[in-house]
């Protein structure tokens, strides 16, 4: 089964930076695209970011310029810099993989921008 841990979330002030990690194990993880997505109460979830085993990456006009995605195959762990973030960052941030076609989840790490 595979196994995804975020970790990295909490409480920044608006314009401030967080790094978000997503830990995986059993999965050859530099061959599958991870993602980021995120999801705040009331509302649907949404994609935040993509990276795949080639490196290249995919963000939607919501947070390009601002978040980047990057992995390190050698620590099977994907990581996402967030800057300059604003109150509507705020959301359970959950990394994602979808090998053979079935969909995997973290348990979500909480991200709070706030003053």
């Amino acid at each position: 089964q595979v196994q995804l841990v975020e970790s990295g979330g909490g409480l920044v002030q608006p314009g401030g930076s967080l790094r978000l990690s997503c830990a995986a194990s059993r999965i050859m993880f530099s061959i599958y695209t991870m993602g980021w997505y995120r999801q705040a109460p009331g509302k649907q979830r949404e994609w935040v970011a993509t990276i795949t085993s080639a490196g290249s990456t995919n963000y939607p006009d919501s947070v390009k310029g601002r978040f980047t995605v990057s992995r390190d195959n050698a620590k099977s762990t994907m990581y996402l810099q967030m800057n300059s973030l604003k109150p509507e960052d705020s959301a359970v941030y959950y990394c994602n993989t979808s090998p053979s076609g079935r969909a995997y989840w973290g348990q979500g790490t909480q991200v709070t921008v706030s003053s």
